[in-house]
């Protein structure tokens, strides 16, 4: 069985990705470095590994990236557009090359397609009969945004081909922008007022994103393309280089730094070569993009979950510069999270002035031994807010030590650190400002108070027009005030209202999911609502917490600070007073027909699985998501998939849904 503390570190790491995924994909405005990206990502992937009955399908690690952001339409790609894996070293390079040696069953040197590894935005363009018909952003690599319009606007897209071409073609490439015209665009927006962009990348990101498409072709956006695919037609070369070469005479253009080299050994000299030119490119780059040559055996190498076997990033070193750090302040996140950011005297470093550079957590702080009015090194590599790495000693003066505040800097609410976390959060999760659109996008869903119609751009503009500040002020909404909101009519206010009133009778187990209690999922909170009443849950202790099974110390500690915090108190109040209810009795899970049992659930059923699962969780059950040899049994329904395989090997009971209405009724 998995420990609690393993479970609750997984579930972190993949909320932590996430939301960086979110700021960097969607938002366009990084939190983190890509090192420390990087480092968040090889610790979810060694944990999972370590436990692949953990691994789900929405994990970070089984995915590429985000979803595609609001106001394009949305296209499915012909293949998926995957991203790659990443070596830092001449160490990590060399074992790439020592496993495709071993994949492919050879002993001389591989022919490696090298080339720059672009910092733009990835896109696909497809050419029917040699015309340009539709250009998107990879998005989360199975879907991405159309953005047609704006990829027209770019001059060195073709949007004609030239010779004699396939009749379908599509083809991947960068779309950057020129360093010349990033200080252009930048200068001109600090002309008049406005925000810079904070490097080349993002001002791609952001150009090709605009709605109006004339804003876009002011950017002076560049295009490269690094692979091409015939989807009718006759296919391209054998070779990755010679397809480059083709899709030239097509005229596309492609980088034209892309080299063959044959052994690992050419490929760190063409590195060593690359990097060292690497400030009189034109445009940014982060890296050389490493490729099997052979088309064939890229083939036969294949892919792994999210990447290609056969090829690699091989990133380029960050770069460094010494600064004084003057002061640290503590940014609160979406989900509570306390981040030291420290304040520094302005230095420019991989072509950005930066003020700003993250210090990760205390724990990092502590172990590199950073303080108030050091001198420091910072790092970066294209990221947005770059890392303070470490302080230099010999230069150390009158400094201070950085102290994490007691209390959240934007709500008062008590900062906890639970033993075993890096993290420090804001313990304020209903009332703190830096938190609502969260905690009020998951009180209103679906399995928590279940508010038809609140969805989350309403949420977004009722918090940011002020309208609403805690879960309560949801069960004072008016008529007027819906009906006068962007696209909101009185059928829909109307609606919407009915849907709030509908909420107030509720179960004790989604008001308590509903809290959005750190690590307090559906199944702990049914676990709680059979055990305690809201006032004894409200004031129970840790020791009474951990009595109940499927509860560590983690979860404890989190529900216990939880309702330690008056401010969260006082819109639990507000919530009672406002008519808030469910049934009074207390079950006892021990007395209840199916306690002890767990089951897992697969397979499309003529209910939905949430409808079942409450029934069973009623009865006492445990419903769980993956098979293994403490399944009491395996409810099966249309198309079941790998469960049902893994049940039938354990010799697990196999439970239609004629059986399974017998078990809801007969006991």
């Amino acid at each position: 069985m998995v420990r609690s503390d393993v479970r609750a570190k997984i579930e972190q790491l993949r909320n932590e990705i996430n939301e960086h995924n979110y700021r960097y994909y969607i938002l366009d405005q990084p939190s983190v470095t890509d090192a420390e990206f990087d480092r968040l990502f090889r610790e979810l992937e060694t944990l999972e590994k370590a436990h692949p009955e953990l691994i789900v399908p929405e994990s970070p690690t089984q995915r590429v990236g985000a979803t595609p952001i609001e106001g394009f339409e949305t296209v499915t790609h012909l293949t998926p557009m995957l991203s790659l894996e990443n070596a830092f070293s001449i160490d990590e390079l060399q074992h790439f090359d020592n496993k495709i040696k071993q994949l492919l069953g050879k002993d001389k040197d591989i022919l490696y397609s090298c080339e720059p590894k672009f910092d733009g935005l990835a896109v696909s363009i497809i050419y029917e009969n040699g015309v340009f018909v539709r250009g998107a952003t990879r998005g989360d690599g199975t879907t991405g945004e159309d953005i047609s319009a704006n990829l027209r606007t770019i001059p060195t897209i073709s949007l004609v081909l030239q010779g004699k071409f396939p009749s379908t073609l599509e083809v991947r490439g960068e779309v950057v922008m020129p360093k010349a015209s990033f200080l252009a665009l930048n200068e001109a927006a600090i002309k008049h007022n406005e925000k810079p962009f904070a490097n080349p990348r993002n001002a791609a990101a952001g150009s090709l994103r605009q709605l109006d498409p004339r804003i876009t072709a002011k950017r002076k956006l560049e295009f490269y393309a690094y692979s091409g695919q015939v989807i009718k037609g006759k296919a391209l070369p054998l070779t990755h280089h010679e397809s480059l070469q083709q899709l030239k005479t097509w005229g596309i253009r492609i980088s034209p730094d892309n080299k063959v080299v044959q052994g690992i050994k050419a490929v760190q000299k063409y590195y060593e070569q690359l990097l060292a030119n690497r400030d009189k490119l034109p445009f940014e780059m982060d890296g050389m993009v490493v490729k099997v040559n052979d088309i064939s055996l890229q083939e036969k190498l294949g892919y792994v979950s999210r990447a290609p076997r056969w090829a690699l990033a091989y990133k380029f070193p960050a770069e460094e510069v010494v600064t004084h750090l003057e002061e640290v302040d503590f940014q609160v996140g979406r989900t509570g999270t306390l981040t030291p950011v420290a304040r520094l005297k302005p230095v420019a470093v991989g072509g950005v002035v930066v003020s700003n550079a993250t210090l990760h957590n205390m724990d990092e702080i502590a172990r590199k031994d950073i303080r108030i009015g050091d001198y420091v090194v910072v790092r970066r590599a294209g990221d947005v807010i770059p890392e303070v790495v470490r302080p230099v000693l010999e230069k150390r003066g009158q400094v201070k030590h950085i102290k994490l505040p007691l209390k959240c800097p934007v709500c008062g609410s008590e900062v906890v650190r639970i033993e075993g976390e890096a993290a420090a959060r804001c313990e304020g999760g209903l009332i703190c400002q830096a938190q609502q659109i969260e905690s009020i996008k998951h009180f209103v869903s679906r399995k928590g108070m279940d508010i038809e119609g609140l969805g989350s751009k309403l949420v977004e503009q009722l918090v940011n027009e002020q309208l609403i500040k805690t879960v309560a002020d949801i069960y004072h909404l008016s008529k007027e005030t819906l009906s006068n909101l962007e696209r909101m009519g009185d059928k829909s206010a109307t609606n919407i209202l009915q849907a709030i009133d509908k909420s107030k009778k509720t179960t004790f187990a989604k008001f308590i999911y509903a809290l959005g209690i750190r690590e307090v999922g559906e199944s702990t909170a049914q676990l709680l609502s059979t055990h305690f009443s809201l006032e004894q849950l409200m004031s129970a202790s840790e020791e009474q917490l951990l009595a109940l099974p499927d509860i560590g110390p983690v979860v404890a500690g989190h529900i216990v600070h939880f309702f330690a915090q008056k401010n969260n108190l006082k819109v639990i109040e507000a919530l009672l007073k406002s008519g808030v209810h469910w049934p009074k009795e207390i079950k006892k899970t021990t007395h209840l027909p199916l306690s002890g049992k767990t089951y897992v659930i697969t397979g499309t059923l003529s209910r939905s699985r949430d409808e079942i699962k409450q029934d069973l969780q009623a009865l006492g059950a445990k419903v769980t998501d993956s098979v293994s040899a403490k399944t009491d049994g395996l409810i099966v329904g249309v198309d079941a998939g790998s469960k049902l395989v893994k049940a039938q090997k354990l010799g697990i009971t196999l439970i239609d849904e004629t059986q399974l209405n017998k078990l809801l009724t007969s006991k």
